[in-house]
């Protein structure tokens, strides 16, 4: 019972993680939007390109993770020990470092959208 209870609470944090990568894609679609129509710097747009791979291959390594979780409650019998949640950690430290990546990155876009005036 204690393992299936863990391993619903990673999925559930799981399934947060990847809302929010869901959301900074949409972002950078518009991020996009706002570079091609204004800013015009082809810096930002390679660099929105490069953030967007990266993305959809932490968004992929965690869809995988969210198949093997399901897997792991509906046909496991691994008790949930002390390696599975340093897994568990490891795959949360690079969301994090993501989305912090994704703050700097957006902050920077904002900067230079201040520039412009009126």
């Amino acid at each position: 019972m204690h393992r299936r209870l863990c391993i619903q609470k990673d999925l559930s944090e799981l399934n947060t993680w990847i809302q929010v990568l869901e959301s900074i894609n949409t972002e950078l679609d518009y991020l996009s939007i706002i570079e091609k129509q204004l800013i015009k710097i082809g810096a930002i747009t390679s660099a929105i390109r490069a953030f967007r791979r990266k993305n959809i291959l932490v968004m992929a390594n965690l869809c995988k993770y969210e198949q093997e979780l399901k897997t792991e409650i509906e046909y496991g019998k691994i008790e949930y020990d002390s390696i599975r949640l340093k897994s568990h950690i490891l795959k949360r430290e690079h969301y994090l470092n993501l989305v912090n990546e994704f703050n700097g990155f957006r902050n920077q876009c904002y900067m230079q959208l201040k520039k412009f005036k009126r």
